[in-house]
């Protein structure tokens, strides 16, 4: 057993309970959204495709109303420090992968509600309410943004792979069990 082993992951060496439900509710959301909005550009034009473009919509908001609450949340509530021994190199690389996610996560949302606007479309929440649109229509900079949006969401997909990857090295060949800093409590914990 390594000495920077998290045996029982305690209080101190885990994240919050709410940033743990903010981490993994948030990547469920953008893994449907990304998956969503390869599927929606291929079905023709129609009530079918209307509707996954609502939904694509209605997950963008979301993830951005919920990536406030992180920002609140991250800024208010240290995290737990990283295992004793990790190279700085990695911690360096960990920093920035950890801001290049955050930002992503709030200009894809803004880059797709920009591109809504360019294109004349009103973005709707869940039937609730409208947001406003940012931008007149305008049909040669909506296909730009649409060119940006999809940059953005293949390179916060490109990130999310190296996130996962940089876990696992760190689960399965330095056995640290950081893993466990973001595995929600079981009950009694």
């Amino acid at each position: 057993m390594h000495s920077n082993t998290l045996p029982n992951a305690s209080d101190s060496l885990r994240y919050t309970t709410p940033a743990i439900a903010l981490h993994w509710l948030m990547a469920w959301l953008v893994l449907a959204a990304y998956f969503i909005g390869l599927g929606m550009g291929e079905l023709p034009i129609g009530p079918e495709r209307i509707q996954m473009v609502g939904w694509h919509k209605w997950l963008g908001v979301t993830i951005a109303y919920l990536w406030v609450l992180r920002v609140f949340w991250r800024a208010s509530h240290q995290p737990p420090a990283q295992p004793a021994g990790t190279p700085r190199w990695q911690i360096g690389i960990s920093h920035l992968v950890h801001l290049l996610l955050y930002i992503l996560l709030i200009a894809i949302p803004l880059t797709g509600w920009l591109m809504s606007s360019a294109k004349g479309f009103t973005t709707n929440y869940f039937g609730l309410f409208d947001l406003p649109n940012l931008l007149d229509k305008d049909k040669a900079l909506a296909h730009t943004l649409k060119e940006v949006h999809g940059f953005l969401a293949n390179s916060l997909m490109a990130l999310v792979v190296l996130h996962i990857a940089a876990a696992i090295k760190h689960q399965v060949i330095d056995k640290d069990n950081l893993m466990a800093r973001m595995r929600m409590p079981r009950q009694g914990q």
